[in-house]
C-alpha cells in the first residue's frame, strides 16, 4: 500500500500547495479550506514525513478602533486646530461640530504641549490657535505619519522615529494595540515532493448510513487506512491523584473492618480542644496554630458533657486524676474555629456510643487546618488520617499491629514505634517508616491509647480506646516523586494528565 492510497482528502487538497515556508493562512486562502481542516490536513501531512512544520511567534502592533477612525480623519488634536483655524471657539462649539469631550480634553493636552493653543476665559473657557498650531496645519505629525504605516507589523522593524510615534500613541486610548501572534510554516520534504496527486480522484474516507441506504457508496474509491501513523495521545478523565489517594487509604480500613467517620469543619474550642482533655492553656490554642472563627465567635455547649468536661480539667472528675488544677474558662470553650485534627470526629463518634455496641473501631480522612506558614514542607489545610479502636480488650500490641499493617499497604516495608507525648494518650507513640530512596527513618503521625480522662466523660466508663492521627501528605509525596508539598495542589493540568495513578 502506497502513501497516495493512505491520504484524506484533505491532504490532497492541501499537500500540492506547499513550498518552502508556506504559511497555514496562505494554504487557507488557496485552498478554501477551513483553518481547522487546513492544519489536521498540516498535522496528518507531517506524521507522514511529507513535511515539515516551524512555529515562530512574533510581537506584532496593529491599529485598535480609535487608531482606524484617526488614520482616516487625522488625530483629535488636529481636528481640533482645523475647527479653530479662522476663529476661536467654545468646547460647546466645539461639541456641535462633532468633537466629543474626550476628544476634546485628549487635544488640550497635546496642543497645549506642543504650545499650539491659548486659553481663555471671555466668560466661557475659549481655545484660540497660536502661530506654532498654524505650523502643526502644515504637515503631518509623526504619529499621523505612523498611523499610515502598513498594518500589522511587527515592533523589531520600526525605524527610530516610528519607534517614538508609537510609544506616543500606545499611551493614549485605543490607538494602538499589541498583539502575540504564532505563525505555522509549512515546508514540503523530498518524500512529499515525489508524490503526485495531479490525477487521484476523491476517494470516501467514511461510510455513513445514508450512503449504504442510497447505494452512493458503490463503484467508489475508499481511501486506505495507516494503522500504525502517529496519533495524537488522548487524556481519559480521571480523580485528582490526591483523590485518587484518598479513596485507596479509605479502601484499606474498609478491609479491615473500619467504619468511616464524617463531620463538620467548623466546631467549638470545646469539641476539638477541650473533649480531649488539651488544657486550655496549652500553646497549640494560641492564634498562630489555630484559626479562629470571627461570626458567629461563640458556639454552644452540650449541658452535660460540658459539666463533666469542665469537672475533668478543673480537679479530675470522679477518677483518681487531679486534672489540670486550673478555673474552665466557657468562654474560651465557646470559641468556634476550623478542626485542628480529625480527632475532634473521634470524640463525636465516642460521645454517642453505648458501652452495649462494643467493641467498635472507626477511621476518617479528612481536611484538617493549622495557622503555618506555608512552604515545601507544610501546608495550612491538609488531610488527616484518623482513627480509633474501642474495645475492652484492646491492648497497645493492638495499636502497633493495626499501624503496621496500614503502612505496609501504603508501600512502607519498615515501620517503627517510638515513645512520644501528646496531651490526650498515655502512653504515646510517634510512628515512623524507612524511606527506601533516602535511606532513613521519617516520621510520619502520632498514636496512643486514650487517657482516661477523655474516655469518661464520653463513654462514662474507662475503655481502652487506641488512637491514631498522621497528616496524609507527608505519606503520599514520595509515591509521586515530590520533594515540597505545595506540588500536591498546584494544579498543573499536564501533571494531572501525566501523573501515575495511585497503587496501581
Amino acid at each position: 500500500m502506497s502513501i497516495l492510497d493512505q491520504l484524506t482528502n484533505l491532504e490532497l487538497k492541501v499537500l500540492p500547495v506547499i513550498g518552502k515556508d508556506t504559511l497555514v493562512t496562505a494554504i487557507v486562502e488557496e485552498t478554501n479550506l477551513k483553518d481547522i481542516e487546513v492544519m489536521r490536513a498540516v498535522q496528518w501531512l507531517s506524521n507522514k514525513n511529507l513535511v515539515t512544520i516551524r512555529e515562530e511567534v512574533k510581537e506584532l502592533i496593529d491599529l485598535d478602533s480609535n487608531g482606524n477612525d484617526y488614520a482616516k480623519n487625522g488625530l483629535p488634536e488636529r481636528q481640533l486646530l482645523i475647527k479653530i483655524k479662522d476663529e476661536a471657539k467654545t468646547i460647546q462649539q466645539l461639541e456641535a461640530q462633532g468633537l466629543s469631550k474626550e476628544e476634546i480634553n485628549i487635544s488640550i493636552g497635546q496642543l497645549k504641549k506642543k504650545v499650539a493653543i491659548n486659553l481663555t476665559k471671555t466668560p466661557d473657557l475659549t481655545f484660540e490657535i497660536t502661530a506654532q498650531g498654524k505650523k502643526l496645519l502644515e504637515k503631518e505629525s509623526l504619529e499621523e505619519q505612523f498611523l499610515k504605516h502598513k498594518f500589522p507589523c511587527e515592533l523589531k522593524d520600526l525605524k527610530p522615529e516610528e519607534l517614538f510615534a508609537y510609544k506616543e500613541l500606545l499611551s493614549r486610548k485605543q490607538i494602538i494595540k499589541q498583539d502575540t501572534k504564532k505563525l505555522v510554516y509549512v515546508t514540503i520534504t523530498e518524500e512529499g515532493k515525489s508524490i503526485d496527486t495531479s490525477n487521484v480522484k476523491e476517494k470516501i474516507d467514511k461510510l455513513t448510513p445514508a450512503m449504504i441506504k442510497s447505494g452512493a457508496w458503490k463503484n467508489k474509491e475508499f481511501r486506505s487506512f495507516d494503522i500504525e501513523s502517529k496519533v495524537p495521545k488522548a487524556y481519559h478523565g480521571k480523580s485528582h491523584f490526591v483523590n485518587q489517594a484518598i479513596k485507596y487509604i479509605k479502601q484499606i480500613w474498609l478491609e479491615m473492618g473500619f467504619e468511616e467517620m464524617t463531620g463538620n469543619h467548623v466546631h467549638t474550642a470545646f469539641r476539638d480542644l477541650d473533649a480531649l482533655f488539651v488544657p486550655q492553656d496549652h500553646p497549640a490554642r494560641e492564634m498562630q496554630d489555630t484559626f479562629y472563627i470571627a461570626d458567629p465567635k461563640e458556639g454552644t455547649l452540650p449541658t452535660a458533657l460540658h459539666k463533666k468536661v469542665k469537672a475533668m480539667h478543673e480537679h479530675g472528675g470522679d477518677t483518681t486524676s487531679k486534672g489540670w488544677q486550673c478555673k474552665f474558662s466557657d468562654d474560651i470553650a465557646k470559641q468556634n474555629l476550623l478542626r485542628t485534627h480529625t480527632t475532634v470526629l473521634s470524640a463525636e463518634t465516642i460521645a454517642n456510643l453505648k458501652i452495649e455496641q462494643l467493641p467498635k473501631k472507626f477511621f476518617a480522612v479528612g481536611k484538617v487546618y493549622r495557622n503555618e506558614a506555608l512552604d515545601w514542607k507544610h501546608l495550612f489545610e491538609f488531610h488527616q488520617v484518623e482513627g480509633i479502636v474501642i474495645d475492652p480488650n484492646a491492648t497497645l500490641k493492638h495499636l502497633i499491629g493495626y499501624l503496621t499493617e496500614f503502612y505496609n499497604k501504603m508501600g512502607f516495608e519498615k515501620v517503627r514505634i517510638r515513645p512520644g507525648h501528646f496531651p490526650y494518650t498515655e502512653p504515646s507513640l510517634e510512628v515512623e517508616v524507612f524511606h527506601p530512596v533516602k535511606k532513613q527513618w521519617v516520621e510520619l503521625g502520632g498514636a496512643g491509647i486514650f487517657r482516661p480522662e477523655v474516655v469518661i466523660p464520653l463513654l462514662g466508663k474507662d475503655v481502652p480506646v487506641l488512637a491514631w492521627g498522621q497528616g496524609m501528605e507527608r505519606g503520599i509525596v514520595e509515591y509521586f516523586n515530590f520533594t515540597d508539598l505545595r506540588d500536591l495542589y498546584k494544579n498543573d493540568i499536564k501533571q494531572m494528565r501525566e501523573m501515575k495513578s495511585y497503587m496501581k
